[in-house]
């Protein structure tokens, strides 16, 4: 192939400016736009050969109407933004980046449980505005304050994220159990493999690291709140929909859970009128936990990995299967 044009569809989130772009446009003529709504979608990525989104939705329509298109790069892990079998119909791959931001959302989901626990910034603004200074006493507090070692914590899925967070939860002297499709030989010998049931019964804390399917979609819902403990802490970092929203923002106000604290949420950026906004001890970061630098210039250089595997014939990262036909 000649010197590709690479297109990508909405920079601005992996990179507003403080890292390079530079190993993307060794491998072709780059264009960067920040944002690209369905409207511009066509016009922008017309003479693409290489097409890289983060959550531009390419569609079966767009990917018939891109007769130069040869490749698509996820710049994420998920990659249910790209219809991958009408791209695999044209023999086109699907790249996604895998487990560059594990440490940075691992670290997210134990930051947004200490948050709740500790409640740093609650103590920070009302030291700010004097409440500490004129106290009567040395110290006070008007929160519950909560010990993590030998809570129960519940982690929902084992992959790359749910392992890290799990090692994290261990060294804090948590008692760790999980939910996950690997056997209890593939496991450390810290976590105990649970059922679903058990783990919603028993958990003081339950951290969503599974992905999105069918299957998991609204897995925390009226139900499943009916059986976890009302003392018990929910935290997402892994995607806004495993969550009821509707459902958990009734249980908070119930006092049927004491606390949920996610970085993903339903619909991003969320309504205004979303009831969790105003629901009690619910704690939010606007979808963060991979946004550390170090997590992006993994991304990166993954990114650009991806490509030059391709342009070599032999890439890598595919989540469409047509790997198997270019090889062929």
């Amino acid at each position: 192939m000649e010197r590709p044009n690479i297109v990508v569809l909405d920079g601005n989130a992996l990179n507003p400016g403080d890292i390079s772009w530079q190993k993307i446009a060794d491998l072709g003529n780059l264009t960067v736009h920040p944002r690209t709504t369905p409207r511009q979608l066509l016009q922008r990525a017309a003479h693409a050969d290489i097409l890289l989104t983060n959550k531009v939705q390419i569609t079966a329509r767009t990917i018939n109407a891109l007769p130069r298109l040869k490749y698509i790069g996820v710049q994420a892990t998920g990659y249910n933004v790209v219809d991958i079998q009408a791209a695999a119909q044209r023999n086109i791959p699907v790249c996604n980046i895998p487990a560059y931001s594990t440490p940075s959302v691992a670290q997210s989901a134990i930051a947004i449980l200490l948050a709740i626990t500790n409640r740093v910034e609650h103590y920070t603004q009302q030291a700010r505005q004097g409440r500490w200074s004129t106290n009567p006493d040395f110290c006070y507090w008007d929160t519950p304050l909560i010990e993590l070692a030998n809570k129960r914590i519940g982690i929902v899925g084992l992959g790359h994220t749910g392992m890290a967070t799990a090692h994290i939860a261990s060294a804090l002297g948590m008692e760790v159990c999980a939910l996950t499709s690997k056997t209890t030989d593939e496991l450390p010998p810290f976590i105990h493999k649970t059922t679903q049931n058990q783990l919603l019964e028993t958990a003081d804390i339950i951290s969503l690291h599974c992905p999105l399917t069918p299957q998991t979609h609204h897995l925390i819902d009226h139900k499943a709140l009916t059986i976890i403990k009302p003392t018990a802490i929910l935290i997402n970092t892994g995607r806004g929909p495993l969550v009821d929203e509707q459902a958990v923002a009734q249980a908070l106000t119930n006092s049927r859970l004491a606390a949920y604290g996610t970085d993903v949420m339903e619909t991003e950026p969320p309504q205004a009128d979303n009831p969790l906004l105003k629901a009690p001890n619910f704690f939010v970061t606007p979808h963060i936990a991979w946004a550390t630098k170090q997590s992006r210039l993994r991304l990166m250089d993954i990114n650009a990995a991806n490509i030059q595997a391709f342009l070599n014939g032999h890439p890598q990262n595919v989540v469409n299967g047509v790997w198997k036909n270019l090889q062929k």
